[in-house]
């Protein structure tokens, strides 16, 4: 039987892309106050972004509980004895840890491996897009926990972010706390290094920024798969396709919408790009 593949929402993988790949996506949860939604369902992501902007109370974020996987591991175990799953950094959620105690209380002989990614966004998306392709030739499970771990090092995240108030009032900010100090007027880029967020420039204006992100991308030279992602301006985003098809087929770049989880550390007006590197022979 093929082996079936879990990640979670902060994969950034939605709508047909989900069906088209049959993976199994586990969402997060975002918290108004006393109200409290599965990240994608039962709140769209421009309603989302809208209460960001204009609401008095912040939102909080937390991970799927044990029982979410654990709902999905004994619905899959009907098809298939082998469950690939990878989730987002274990530094940045506690949805690597709930997958695991997930797995520790299914009962029988469906065999489970587990991955922490040490990204998100489609820095882990663009990994498990890839890792489909490989198990649709074929791939063992055991295999593809070792594609996993070899796509790691290949998947660069590079985000701009407008202001970083978000990340640190999330408790997210991770190595770029040295960042938020700065002048207001300077934008800053993050990455995702070793699962936490870091710093890499930061610059004095949005247009700048993007022209970073543009020239990131093109110092790659071999990419096997791209992605942009935006929260809250889509025209940017599409504007960065383009430009970014003067080098890479723009109908194979993939476009996404920061989910609402990401979307409340990052801020509106956050752009990211993600370059996954082509496997060296």
């Amino acid at each position: 039987m093929a082996v079936k593949i879990i990640t979670d929402s902060l994969s950034d993988i939605t709508g047909d892309l989900v069906k088209k790949l049959r993976i199994n996506v586990v969402p997060l949860y975002v918290r108004f106050g006393e109200e409290v939604y599965r990240d994608r369902i039962e709140m769209t992501t421009d309603e989302f972004y809208r209460r960001l902007v204009t609401d008095t109370v912040f939102p909080s974020t937390t991970q799927p509980t044990p029982h979410d996987f654990l709902a999905i591991y004994q619905e899959l175990a009907k098809e298939t004895d082998e469950i690939l799953v990878i989730t987002l950094s274990s530094q940045l959620s506690g949805t690597y840890q709930s997958a695991l105690q997930a797995k520790n209380l299914l009962e029988g002989k469906c065999r489970i491996e587990i991955v922490d990614s040490q990204t998100a966004g489609m820095g882990l998306g663009l990994i498990v897009i890839s890792t489909v392709e490989a198990a649709r030739k074929g791939a063992s499970l055991g295999e593809l926990v070792d594609f996993v771990q070899r796509a790691m090092g290949r998947s660069h995240l590079i985000a701009y972010f407008d202001t970083l108030k978000y990340l640190a009032k999330g408790g997210r900010i991770g190595k770029a706390q040295g960042f938020v100090g700065s002048v207001l007027s300077f934008k800053p880029i993050l990455t995702i290094k070793d699962g936490v967020m870091s710093p890499v420039t930061r610059l004095r204006s949005r247009a700048a920024g993007i022209d970073y992100l543009y020239n990131s991308v093109a110092n790659y030279p071999d990419i096997e798969a791209l992605a942009v992602e935006h929260c809250t301006t889509p025209d940017d985003a599409e504007a960065l396709i383009e430009r970014l098809g003067s080098f890479f087929p723009r109908e194979r770049i993939y476009q996404s919408t920061i989910s609402p989880v990401v979307g409340a550390h990052a801020g509106p007006g956050a752009l990211a790009i993600t370059v996954l590197e082509a496997e060296k022979a």
